[in-house]
């Protein structure tokens, strides 16, 4: 772990920053896979950010915050949002690795810029559309449309 001396704070103690530290500072990627499990729960349910936020006392911006991972997540807060959303507080972590390994899918999404698939919104759209559906025999026909165009295509 590499360290630098900060100046001293006039408290008789020298700051290391460690890149712990720089990392607790900007952020980390458990930080944004949180966020964007909440962005997704939110997205599968139908929410706006702004009907979010007011639910649970913030700005749209700063549920836009959290969903980016800019800003962290509370525990209190956690519990609100999941109260919110109706989900358990580990919902927001499924996946992760026992090390708070981020899924293959959402790294190769980071490294290319995009979301996994999951948290596309033509995914989440789709979902959300193929969950109103009601006729058993209608779910069926389409789930076997996209199967056979997903193979057809790769």
């Amino acid at each position: 772990m590499t360290t630098t001396d900060k100046p001293n704070t006039g408290r008789g103690k020298t700051r290391k920053r460690t890149m712990l530290a720089a990392e607790e500072e900007t952020g980390t990627s458990v930080d944004s896979y949180v966020g964007g499990r909440v962005r997704l729960r939110r997205t599968l349910i139908g929410m706006s950010q702004e009907k979010l936020g007011e639910a649970i006392g913030l700005t749209f911006q700063q549920v836009q915050k959290y969903e980016r991972g800019a800003n962290r997540i509370s525990a209190s807060m956690l519990h609100k949002i999941a109260q919110v959303l109706d989900v358990p507080i580990s919902f927001f972590f499924d996946g992760l690795g026992p090390q708070g390994q981020i899924p293959a899918p959402a790294i190769e999404a980071a490294v290319e810029g995009g979301r996994p698939p999951s948290e596309r919104r033509e995914t989440l759209e789709l979902v959300r559309a193929y969950s109103r559906i009601t006729e058993s025999s209608v779910r069926d026909s389409i789930m076997a449309l996209a199967k056979s165009l997903a193979n057809h295509n790769g």
